[in-house]
């Protein structure tokens, strides 16, 4: 693998260098480097949810390369200057992990979030990582990073009462130091691991600073990395770039489902410069420049053999004829016929979604360098040692020759858990023997990403005279199980989802499935409302009976200033749910104009996901989320014929726009009695169902297809 330097190393991570030095080829040299001081191992039963969380076989552990232990082991690192590092497998998205990651240490070891360096998503650095999704970051990997910096603390304690021959109950730790008040004598923290490296099995019951005395957490902070961002100084992974690097171009085919039949590169191989690889299943091109490679790539003649699909006008039905059995129920109990039939009201509607696209602002991209039989990998990835093992299994090496670092990138919402461009320049850089880059375009990211499941949701309900739930029966076709239940109270229920052959590739997406069927579920409750002549949310609170779903309920219609009627051509809309440990409802206000078109004018999210570290930055979540949602629920489908995908392009794929953006507004409600949540996916969820349930109340048309309005009207 080729040298490079720590302080190479680090600006790749968008990190400081100063202070760092030398070669770096491993975690061990690394922590060389960087000098003598305390290395912490976090051994915490409860993460080891991250390694179960992937196959075992051919998994390595933490960035040396080790098997995956049954515990996950979390490092911290304190130098003889006193800087201090913390490690995280975690990535970069957007959803600032490295700051509130700075700012949990930071309040273990009494410093400002500035003085704590966190690296990410490097594999020979980090302990291993299942990947960045689920909104994981803040529930499984901040409590253990806590619990080591708190750990880290009370050994510099330990240290320090003895160097200073002092009561150690009176030892205060402030400012990177410590200080003995009867003395007035200090030690900084590089003064007390200088020529030492330690290293201590954290106990299971060490105590981190609890919420009443917090300082740090709970308040708000900006980015660490923030004059970067702002300046332009930030590297993402498209930014980054090798000495000697080609630039790659891989052959593709018009349309899914489609087969090489025969290939002729001739023509690309008498250019200058230009590298051509063939390998089964595989044709690419590599030149000094990007016009080179695309040039090369077009002179390429190849031949197609292509199965015929559906297209997207048989998309549901299809889905329905190759429906299996039900492969469970979330939340099935009681008699639902009987209950049914007791009902006072009844009602039973289907839901349709058409597919989503990622649309992440930057397309994947890669670099791959080959130094012998070692490969190391630079990319856009949610999911570093995922990719690692991806690259080991094609090119048939241990793990431990496999070197990748999962730069800072521009977004993911699950389109990036692979990285296909990884392999894609592996390849062609071990024919090349030169580093190569592999930068999807725009219509590569759109046409070959897997999409959010399209999918159809039947729901039959009852309610009795007063409002109140009694049954409840909810079939989900191929959209996925996520926030599939009914956070409401109803005694009978059966809830299903059916398996269903699909004819794109689908897979993650941001939150997953939970935007869809909280929109599904939303939308009936809100039918069964004016069913049952109810306002909206007083039906809603008369079936909830728990305490947080009524908090944000409560809080969303005040705070948004809930009334039946805001004005002629006006509507309003709420809905409410609950995912990955934290709650969310959400207020919108539409305008809909004689001729149909739909104009959000605002939207207003309570969000309560328990204890809150940063509020500035998890206000950006929700309001971010909440953007990102308005198109998905408004105007993004994917469009596709025989195979092909017709809309590979923003100027052809919908996404929301500035003109479309409405006055967006958060309320967080701080449960610091609780487990902090992620809030990077349950903002998106409520959206969908406000927007169209506020469409209705303007229009007295309720819709029951995602998007609401492709064209931006109500049909």
């Amino acid at each position: 693998m080729t040298e490079r330097t720590l302080a190479e190393i680090v600006e790749d991570h968008g990190i400081s260098p100063e202070m760092l030095s030398g070669p770096m080829m491993s975690r061990r040299s690394f922590v060389g480097a960087l000098g003598g001081g305390i290395v912490v191992l976090l051994t915490v039963p409860g993460l080891a949810l991250e390694a179960e969380a992937q196959p075992r076989s051919g998994r390595r552990g933490r960035g040396a390369g080790r098997e995956v232990p049954d515990r996950i082991a979390g490092w911290l690192h304190i130098d003889e200057h006193g800087a201090v590092t913390a490690y995280a497998g975690k990535v970069e998205l957007g959803q600032n992990v490295r700051t509130s990651m700075a700012m949990v240490v930071a309040e273990e070891l009494r410093l400002a979030p500035a003085q704590v360096t966190v690296v990410l998503a490097d594999t020979a650095l980090c302990p291993f990582d299942a990947g960045t999704f689920g909104s994981r970051s803040t529930p499984v990997t901040v409590p253990p990073m806590r619990q080591a910096a708190a750990a880290a603390r009370e050994l510099l304690l330990d240290l320090a009462a003895t160097q200073l021959s002092a009561d150690r109950a009176t030892l205060k730790i402030a400012e990177g130091k410590v200080t003995d008040p009867a003395t007035g004598r200090s030690l900084g923290f590089g003064g007390l691991t200088k020529g030492q490296e330690l290293a201590q099995v954290i106990p299971a019951n060490v105590q981190a600073t609890p919420p009443a005395q917090w300082k740090v957490v709970g308040q708000p902070a900006h980015k660490v990395d923030a004059r970067d961002i702002v300046t332009g100084r930030k590297k993402y992974a498209s930014d980054f770039r090798q000495p000697g690097m080609l630039h790659g171009k891989v052959l593709r085919p018009a349309a899914l489902h489609t087969e090489l039949t025969a290939v002729d590169t001739s023509g690309a191989e008498v250019l200058p410069g230009v590298v051509v690889c063939r390998q089964p299943g595989f044709v690419g091109v590599a030149a000094p420049t990007q016009e080179g490679a695309e040039k090369a790539l077009r002179a390429i003649k190849a031949q197609w053999d292509h199965t015929p699909q559906i297209s997207q006008a048989e998309l549901f039905e299809h889905l329905r004829k190759t429906a299996g059995q039900p492969s469970g129920g979330s939340a099935s109990r009681g008699a639902v016929e009987t209950a049914m039939a007791g009902a006072a009201v009844t009602l039973k509607q289907t839901y349709t979604v058409a597919y989503v696209a990622h649309s992440a602002i930057e397309p994947r991209s890669a670099v791959a360098e080959w130094n012998g039989d070692n490969l190391e990998v630079w990319c856009a990835t949610q999911s570093p040692f995922g990719v690692r093992g991806e690259l080991a299994q094609t090119f048939g090496i241990p793990e431990s020759r496999v070197h990748v670092i999962g730069l800072d990138t521009g977004v993911g919402y699950g389109g990036k858990t692979r990285c296909l461009a990884a392999v894609e320049a592996a390849r062609l850089a071990k024919v090349a023997g030169k580093p190569v880059q592999v930068a999807w375009t725009r219509q590569e990211e759109q046409a070959w990403n897997h999409y959010r499941p399209a999918g159809i949701i039947d729901i039959a309900s009852g309610a009795a005279s007063d409002g109140a739930l009694v049954a409840w029966e909810y079939d989900n076709y191929n959209a996925g199980p996520s926030a599939m239940g009914t956070p409401y109270d109803v005694p009978h229920q059966a809830i299903e989802l059916h398996q269903c052959e699909y004819p794109l590739p689908q897979g993650a997406y941001r939150a997953l499935a939970a935007p869809v069927n909280t929109w599904a579920r939303e939308t009936h409750m809100d039918e069964l409302a004016y069913a049952v002549k109810m306002d909206p949310v007083t039906f809603r609170l008369r079936n909830a009976t728990d305490p947080r779903l009524r908090a944000v309920l409560k809080t969303a219609a005040a705070r948004f200033g809930w009334r039946d009627k805001p004005g002629p051509g006006r509507g309003l809309g709420i809905a409410a749910g609950t995912e990955k440990g934290s709650y969310i409802a959400t207020c919108a206000q539409v305008r809909v104009d004689a001729d149909g078109k739909v104009k959000v004018e605002r939207l207003l999210s309570a969000f309560e996901p328990g204890a809150i570290i940063n509020p500035l930055h998890m206000r950006a979540q929700v309001e971010g989320g909440a953007a990102m949602a308005l198109g998905a629920a408004l105007f993004e489908a994917v469009k596709f014929e025989d195979g092909r995908i017709l809309n590979a392009a923003f100027t052809q794929y919908r996404v929301p726009r500035f003109s479309d953006m409405p006055e967006i507004e958060s309320v967080l409600i701080d449960r610091r009695d609780l487990p902090s949540a992620g809030g990077g996916e349950t903002p998106t969820c409520a959206v969908g169902a406000a927007v169209g349930n506020a469409i209705f109340s303007a229009t007295g048309v309720r819709l029951r297809s995602l998007p609401l309005a492709p064209n931006g009207r109500v049909k």
